[in-house]
C-alpha cells in the first residue's frame, strides 16, 4: 500500500524481461488511430517523442547464434504501436546513469533493470533519439514509469 502511494499508480505484473513473444493487448483496437495501450507494463521501446507524447511498440528477445541475442520489434507493416503522453512526474529508472550520452552502469545485478532515477528530460532526450529496451508502465493512458533493460 505504501509503495502504491509513493508512486501514485498500482503495482502491475511485469512481463518476462527477456520474453520471446510480443505481449498481446487483446482489448486494443489497432484499426483506430494510434493511441494509448491499456494499463499495465509493456516490454517495449519508445520510437519517437513529440510534444510530450511518446510513440512506443512491443519488443521481444530473439536468441542469437553468435551472441546471446537481441531485442526486435514487430516486422515492417505490423501496426502494433501505441502513443501516450509522458506523465510530468514519470519515474525513469536508467540502466546507464543520468547523463544524456549514457555514462556509468546503474543496473541491478539481480534483475538487469535500471536502478537510477533520472529526470523526465533525460528520458525524453535519450529515448527520443534512440530506442532503448525498457519496461514501460502505462496508467490511465499516460506513461508513468520507464525502466531500462540492460543489454551489453
Amino acid at each position: 500500500m505504501a509503495a502504491e502511494a509513493a508512486t501514485a499508480f498500482p503495482k502491475y505484473k511485469a512481463p518476462k524481461t527477456f520474453g520471446t513473444t510480443f505481449q498481446a493487448d487483446p482489448e486494443h483496437d489497432f484499426t483506430k488511430r494510434i493511441h494509448s495501450r491499456h494499463d499495465g507494463i509493456l516490454r517495449g521501446w519508445i520510437t519517437d517523442v513529440r510534444g510530450g507524447v511518446a510513440e512506443y511498440e512491443p519488443i521481444k528477445w530473439k536468441k542469437g547464434t553468435q551472441t546471446e541475442g537481441y531485442f526486435v520489434s514487430p516486422p515492417e507493416g505490423d501496426v502494433r504501436a501505441y502513443a501516450s503522453p509522458v506523465a510530468k512526474d514519470v519515474v525513469f529508472l536508467s540502466a546507464f546513469g543520468c547523463k544524456p550520452a549514457m555514462g556509468d552502469l546503474t543496473v541491478s545485478s539481480k534483475t538487469g533493470l535500471g536502478g537510477k532515477r533520472c529526470s523526465r528530460a533525460v528520458l525524453i532526450k535519450r529515448h527520443g533519439a534512440q530506442p532503448r529496451p525498457s519496461l514501460i508502465t502505462v496508467h490511465k493512458g499516460k506513461i508513468v514509469q520507464v525502466q531500462e533493460i540492460y543489454t551489453p
